[in-house]
């Protein structure tokens, strides 16, 4: 029997392995067994399940069904009893702790909430959202990254943001260029009036929503069907100082973009440009800026034509040439197409 083990069988009398089930089973049918046989199960022996025959050692015999039932609901018995005792131990240091608890100091208040919270599912964030506006009392800044907002999606707001207005809160929001487009938002941004300020840059961080210095919104995965509420004053802080370094630098809605400087290079194109240098793919580069696949690979098609390239080896070589790669430069030209520098 060496090399075997109940390590190789790891359970009880209540529950038998496959092989040790055939073995009793036909012991207690039979009323014995040859020894050899229980070799390969030793658990069987182990458990007491059998037993040799003192008539014949090369024989064992089983353990009568109803004792294995009797010492099973013993053990459980003994096991209940004492997660009785653990369980009772664990409520009474429970008590004694919490009892600390009340005299050092009282828990906080159920309006402040906890520094960051998880909010899962969009009706608990819609929640949330709503309880924060209702506490609002100075202003709300809001970034909104992608593209084009869609109605639907300014009409959701619209009722929260009126009543925000009526109380005399400031509010600003930071868009991406291509949100200009947008009928939606100037429509929007003209029932708001002076409540509202809004400004655009080539592209945002992920969205955020700042109450009074004191609550900020943020996702918590991309679909952003959860989101996080953070109440952390440095973390706050943190996002707000993020917010106004982006708002110094972004452009007022009602001001027009500033001209590239580059003979036929649009604004959205030296974007496009920039990105393409820092080598982010089609894809990539439309999600920051807000835009398609297919309207980003347009662009892309149009300052390849402008610059004179070929291929997109050879368009990272002209917008390195062209300034494109970093900061826009004034007064700088690009040679036609057909042109002596371009061939």
């Amino acid at each position: 029997m060496a090399g075997h083990g109940t390590d190789e069988h790891p359970h009880g009398a209540d529950r038998l392995c496959e092989a040790g089930d055939r073995v009793y089973s036909r012991a207690v049918r039979r009323g014995r067994v040859p020894r050899r046989d229980a070799e390969p199960v030793p658990c069987l022996m182990d458990l007491a399940l059998l037993h040799p025959d003192p008539d014949d050692m090369d024989w064992l015999v089983p353990t009568p069904p109803q004792e294995v039932m009797t010492r099973l609901l013993r053990g459980m018995y003994d096991e209940f009893s004492a997660s009785q005792r653990r369980v009772g131990s664990a409520v009474a240091a429970f008590e004694w702790y919490a009892g600390l608890g009340h005299q050092v100091s009282p828990a906080p208040s159920a309006t402040e909430g906890p520094a960051i919270r998880v909010l899962d599912g969009l009706a608990r964030i819609q929640t949330a959202m709503d309880e924060a506006t209702q506490a609002c009392t100075t202003e709300v800044l809001t970034v909104q990254p992608g593209g084009i907002r869609r109605e639907a999606e300014l009409s959701e707001g619209l009722h929260r943001a009126t009543a925000l207005r009526g109380r005399g809160v400031r509010m600003r929001d930071l868009y991406t260029h291509v949100a200009r487009h947008g009928q939606g938002l100037l429509t929007y941004l003209e029932l708001m009036g002076d409540a509202v300020e809004a400004r655009t840059l080539d592209e945002v961080i992920e969205r955020l929503i700042l109450f009074d210095r004191t609550v900020a919104f943020i996702p918590a995965n991309a679909e952003r069907t959860m989101a996080l509420e953070l109440r952390h004053p440095a973390l706050v802080e943190y996002l707000g100082t993020v917010f106004e370094r982006l708002w110094r630098l972004a452009i007022p809605l009602t001001a027009p973009l500033p001209d590239t400087g580059i003979e036929g290079i649009s604004h959205r194109e030296q974007s496009i440009a920039a990105l393409l240098a820092e080598g982010h793919q089609d894809a990539v580069i439309a999600e920051r800026l807000g835009i398609s696949v297919r309207t980003c690979r347009a662009h892309i098609a149009r300052l390849s034509e402008t610059l004179g390239a070929a291929s997109r080896t050879q368009l990272g070589v002209r917008i390195a040439q062209a300034g494109l790669d970093g900061p826009p430069r004034s007064s700088r030209t690009v040679p036609a197409r057909g042109s002596r520098t371009a061939r």
